[in-house]
């Protein structure tokens, strides 16, 4: 018997996690974040400065491969124009993408991940509220950066202002450079296709896409490497604190009354309802496997019939819709036929005399 957890805990969270309700909860979380990043764009001059300040500190320590990576993109087209594309459109592709393959391929681990991304998110909105930053291609002539989406906007959509399509230069915040949530995001796609994914090729891209995103931002001139190193602090904090905020929000509903079942708040309790499941299924195999005549920890024999009534009910109650299991025969536990006793061997050729007659001796 093959006994199988995962679908009656992937069911119940499909059964609660409902794209009507999971689709406007992340599309009104973006919208106020990008809001807020709009009205938190602080003062041009201490942006600049902030984004000097950073540059001189990697200067200090070494840590200031920007602009050899911009003198790459802005020499060489064929390496320019395709990382323009990538920080212009992979950022609002990629991700969504990863969470609409986690709720339908990974719907147990989908709502984990939903909150860290979200947590890590706002918390970036933070850093951007506490220090504006402008990003290498917007301090001033004489630190040496190119802006490779000018430079090659002639090849695509975007402008001159950050991703935003050209002539919407106003929607975005191009002085949010700390922390780099391009860095951030893409850390989080490549962790959930690394871990989740089963193919060596989605693990390969796993780890490729948050090292390529790193080296995109820098050689665009969108981000500083500390920006980088942010974002991965950032997403970091936003994972430590993703499952205390799950336990809280399962605590109000609970409290107020709106009548989530208690399965399906969280993994812990779906991995409780799995292990249950898992051992009433074996103990009902153990059960089966043993002969009907023996007894369990010393209590009384087990008939055939028993054993029938027990797995016809743990197969009906299986949410998983599996196969009852089926009893083998066993000789021991068939009751007793008495057998005909056999005519007596007359080798003598004389028929049987009659009861009572005694037998004539020769």
């Amino acid at each position: 018997m093959t006994i199988t957890a995962t679908a009656p805990r992937a069911a119940a969270y499909r059964g609660r996690l409902r794209w009507w309700t999971e689709l406007p909860l992340i599309a009104v979380v973006y919208a106020l974040y990008s809001g807020a990043r709009l009205l938190v764009r602080g003062d041009v001059s201490s942006a600049v400065q902030h984004g000097a300040d950073i540059l001189h500190f990697e200067q200090i320590v070494h840590i200031d491969p920007e602009r050899w990576f911009n003198r790459l993109f802005t020499d060489h087209a064929f390496l320019g124009v395709p990382a323009d594309f990538a920080y212009a459109s992979l950022h609002y592709i990629v991700t969504p993408t990863v969470l609409v393959w986690l709720w339908r391929r990974r719907p147990t681990h989908y709502r984990m991940a939903r909150t860290w991304l979200m947590l890590s998110t706002l918390i970036g909105l933070i850093g951007f509220t506490l220090m504006p930053t402008a990003p290498p291609r917007l301090l001033t002539g004489h630190h040496g950066f190119i802006d490779t989406m000018a430079q090659y906007g002639s090849y695509g959509w975007w402008g001159s202002e950050a991703s935003a399509p050209r002539g919407m230069g106003d929607l975005t915040n191009q002085y949010a450079a700390m922390p780099s949530l391009h860095v951030g995001w893409s850390l989080w796609c490549g962790i959930m296709l690394f871990r989740y994914g089963r193919h060596w090729t989605v693990r390969t891209l796993g780890v490729i896409y948050p090292l390529m995103t790193a080296f995109v931002v820098m050689g665009t001139a969108n981000h500083y490497l500390l920006d980088a190193a942010a974002g991965v602090l950032v997403m970091g904090i936003g994972f430590l604190l993703a499952k205390p905020a799950l336990r809280m929000v399962d605590a109000l509903y609970t409290r107020y009354g709106f009548g989530r079942p208690a399965a399906a708040r969280g993994e812990d309790a779906a991995d409780a309802s799995a292990d249950a499941a898992t051992g009433a299924l074996a103990g009902t195999a153990a059960a089966v496997a043993a002969p009907a005549g023996s007894t369990a920890s010393g209590g009384a024999p087990q008939d055939a019939t028993s054993i029938t009534e027990t797995v016809a009910g743990t197969a009906s109650a299986d949410p998983s819709g599996g196969e009852p299991a089926t009893e083998s025969a066993d000789p021991a536990a068939a009751p007793s036929v008495p057998r005909p006793t056999p005519a007596p061997d007359d080798r003598s050729g004389t028929a049987p005399l009659p009861d009572g007659e005694p037998a004539a001796r020769n």
